[in-house]
């Protein structure tokens, strides 16, 4: 399989296929999920950085994945896409996609001076 590269990704993008090394995971504040006006189970949240030769990006890691994404692990990503909040790039991988531990060791440096995350994008109109 190839992979993408983080350097390669644009705002509302899917399907990208990528190896990654965690650099850091902090959790972020439990949300409740409502379902049919009713209370349902915790969620579980963590904002991670991650990257590869050619940047970082930061992942929104939930519930189980969560688990997965501990600094130092590769993990390989299925299907991800990337979603904007605030302006910038976030990576995830939701139920179309998966996310495990990387099958094969990656000899990857991480590039950290490149965090395609701090790249504000605005949502222009062209009239035509």
């Amino acid at each position: 399989m190839t992979f993408d590269k983080v350097e390669e990704l644009r705002p509302g993008t899917y399907g990208h296929n990528l190896q990654l090394r965690v650099l850091s995971s902090k959790p972020v504040v439990l949300h409740r999920q409502h379902q049919g006006g009713r209370a349902g189970n915790n969620m579980r949240i963590a904002e991670c950085i991650v990257g590869d030769d050619t940047g970082v990006v930061v992942f929104t890691a939930r519930n189980e994945q969560v688990d997965i994404m501990k600094p130092g692990a590769v993990v390989e990503a299925r299907k991800a896409r990337v979603d904007m909040y605030k302006g910038s790039m976030r990576l995830a991988v939701d139920k179309w996609g998966t996310l495990k531990a990387a099958e094969s060791p990656a000899d990857f440096k991480v590039k950290e001076d490149n965090n395609v995350s701090l790249i504000e994008f605005e949502l222009m109109t062209v009239l035509q």
